[in-house]
């Protein structure tokens, strides 16, 4: 067996530790949930290291973080219990409709487990791309939120190396955004951190309750299908390169400060600046000719834009994207100001009318979004958030090393931002590109100027 094949060892399923009379009522799916249902579950994790060897039985400590992660588990979906749950599905031929909400009773739980490598830390942090084997450390590879007719919403994969566990999480991306994947791993960490006391409580419960427009019939949406064919697509993702790039609270202050200084301003934030540079630093390494539309699209939290806003622990999904769009010419004839001041606009535009626009919209004409990496050749899709706590999730192993994610929602252009592991407003950017790209990124050096190592 090739050492970098991924052993499973064991595997079950955990049910909430009781039971509620919410929990056996159907969890109904809002527009912002239908649309997910043809793109892939969100799969992130987290790299610890083991304490050095002498300190601990090895053995001891692995069955000890499986047993209080199982437990912390059991306990998180009391709270978060849709995630034990399972799609089911009513079709009515006229009019024709597919009705899909989670079942939470008829289904076994959210899945748990426990696999093993031979494989060390370093072989997973030193290479400067990252590796295929880590997709394998993760449940639901290559999976439609479609599926979670017959797959868990929720899967944990503990994987252990030979120095380090791998704690990876698999989400369905029709129940969850980026928002509440890490509201849940959070609370996963605070319980597990908690064990041992007799009431454990958290600090912050999920909002299950669904949001529709006013005036709207909800929670009972529709789509105008009979058959999953008409609005689910399967894709294979085209070979690209994934790496991540750091980039420091100062080299990221700079940015800013050049943006907001060419576009005399001051409005502009470090996150626009960061993701201005990167896309006209990607379309230039694309070697796009000048007259080629490009765009950068950013998935927008929703929660606070709404008017009243919605809690920040909203449960679900509550986002959709911001598009900057131009020439390639254009974008790398003018400076990064012109390309940051761009995304800003879009990020201001993006208010209460325009939410709920859209969910009205979709509500007169419902859809189902369609992954296909050919919607985005010349485009940067911008995702999850350096805002979210990943680094503060602790599982008996001290901080995490690193993060990683699995195959899903990866294409050309794809970018998933990361809070830098020392803080202070440092950020790790997961780029995906083609080796021509990529190669041409990395030979940039306005761009890698821009790059720092890691800390």
């Amino acid at each position: 067996m090739d050492s970098s094949t991924v052993r499973i060892i064991s595997e079950c399923f955990v049910t909430p530790q009781h039971v509620s009379e919410e929990s056996k009522q159907p969890f109904y799916l809002s527009t912002w949930d239908l649309v997910m249902l043809s793109v892939h579950y969100i799969q992130k994790g987290l790299l610890f290291t083991k304490p050095a060897p002498g300190d601990y039985c090895e053995q001891n400590l692995i069955n000890n973080v499986l047993v209080r992660l199982k437990r912390s588990l059991s306990i998180a979906l009391v709270h978060f219990y849709p995630l034990a749950g399972r799609f089911a599905t009513k079709i009515e031929q006229k009019p024709k409709s597919h009705f899909v909400c989670v079942d939470c009773n008829n289904s076994p739980g959210a899945k748990f487990i426990h696999a093993a490598v031979d494989m060390s830390v370093s072989d997973i942090v030193s290479p400067t791309y990252v590796l295929l084997v880590v997709q394998s450390f993760f449940d639901h590879d290559r999976a439609i939120n479609y599926e979670g007719h017959t797959r868990p919403l929720l899967s944990i994969q503990v994987t252990e190396l030979i120095d380090g566990v791998f704690i990876g999480c698999s989400m369905n991306h029709a129940i969850a955004d980026g928002t509440t994947f890490w509201h849940f791993f959070n609370t996963l960490s605070e319980i597990f951190q908690a064990q041992g006391d007799t009431n454990i409580k958290i600090s912050s419960s999920p909002v299950l309750e669904r949001w529709f427009p006013e005036g709207n019939n909800g929670p009972l949406l529709t789509l105008p299908f009979t058959h999953q064919d008409e609005f689910i697509t399967r894709f294979e993702t085209p070979h690209v390169l994934e790496r991540i790039f750091h980039f420091s609270a100062e080299s990221i202050a700079k940015l800013k400060e050049k943006a907001n200084t060419e576009s005399n301003t001051t409005k502009i934030s470090s996150f626009q600046s960061l993701s201005a540079f990167v896309w006209r630093s990607i379309t230039r390494a694309r070697r796009l000719p000048c007259e080629i539309v490009t765009r950068c699209t950013l998935a927008i939290n929703n929660r606070s834009r709404l008017e009243p806003p919605l809690s920040p622990y909203y449960f679900g999904n509550s986002f959709q994207t911001v598009t900057a769009m131009t020439t390639a010419g254009e974008l790398l004839e003018h400076g990064l100001g012109w390309a940051a001041w761009k995304l800003n606009q879009a990020v201001v535009n993006h208010t209460d009318k325009s939410v709920r626009g859209f969910v009205k919209d979709w509500l007169q004409s419902p859809f189902v979004y369609q992954s296909s990496p050919h919607l985005y050749p010349r485009s940067v899709i911008i995702g999850s958030s350096p805002r979210f706590n990943m680094y503060g999730n602790e599982f008996g192993l001290g901080k995490a090393l690193t993060l990683r994610s699995g195959y899903g929602n990866k294409f050309d252009g794809k970018i998933s931002p990361y809070p830098g592991r020392e803080g202070e407003g440092s950020v790790d950017m997961e780029i995906c590109l083609p080796p021509f790209s990529m190669n041409a990124l990395e030979s940039d050096e306005e761009f890698m100027a821009a790059v720092s190592a890691p800390i």
